[in-house]
């Protein structure tokens, strides 16, 4: 009941209400009565109804979030949703991939599968942050696609100082996005 509609969460959430056995046994018996909802393996979510369209789901990132929360990696969007929000594309993914610190795996939400794809660290730099979207954007784009124009926008569309952490860090980029 305190757990926020829409809000996705694994099961070590419950774990300090009793054993492992009896936790899966219980959130199962909720999934059943239709008090959770599983949208995907090991996730849990009280769901949010929509009058006109009934449960709605919750956000892949949202679960991609929650699932990195119990391991304890961190998670970025995948270049190409980095680049679009960052106004460099207008093609919106309909497989959501996200970067991670943690294992690789696919996970389905419904009918939609998300890929949680394991990354280098220094790819991963600046993430939960504006500066991070655009590292992540300029990955992306790749070494003949950003020019001084590309990071003018950049400069543009980041706060003063996100675009000084995104010069910060330096040291985690390659030499021709460095330069």
């Amino acid at each position: 009941e305190h757990l926020p509609a829409g809000q996705p969460v694994t099961i070590q959430a419950f774990m300090m209400h009793g054993s492992r056995a009896a936790v899966d046994q219980s959130l199962g018996r909720l999934v059943k009565e239709g008090v959770l909802s599983r949208p995907a393996r090991g996730v849990y979510v009280r769901p949010r109804k929509n009058p006109y369209v009934g449960e709605v789901p919750p956000e892949p990132m949202e679960v991609a979030e929650a699932i990195a929360k119990e391991t304890g990696a961190v998670i970025q969007v995948q270049g190409a949703e980095a680049a679009r929000r960052m106004g460099f594309s207008t093609q919106v993914s309909t497989h959501p991939i996200f970067h991670t610190s943690g294992p690789s795996r696919r996970l389905y939400l419904g009918q939609m599968e998300i890929t949680l794809k394991h990354t280098s660290p220094r790819k991963l730099a600046l993430t939960g942050r504006p500066a991070g979207i655009a590292l992540t954007a300029l990955w992306y784009l790749g070494k003949n696609s950003v020019t001084v124009e590309t990071i003018e926008r950049i400069h543009t569309q980041l706060a003063s100082e996100e675009f000084e952490a995104l010069r910060s860090a330096a040291p985690s980029m390659p030499a021709w996005m460095h330069d």
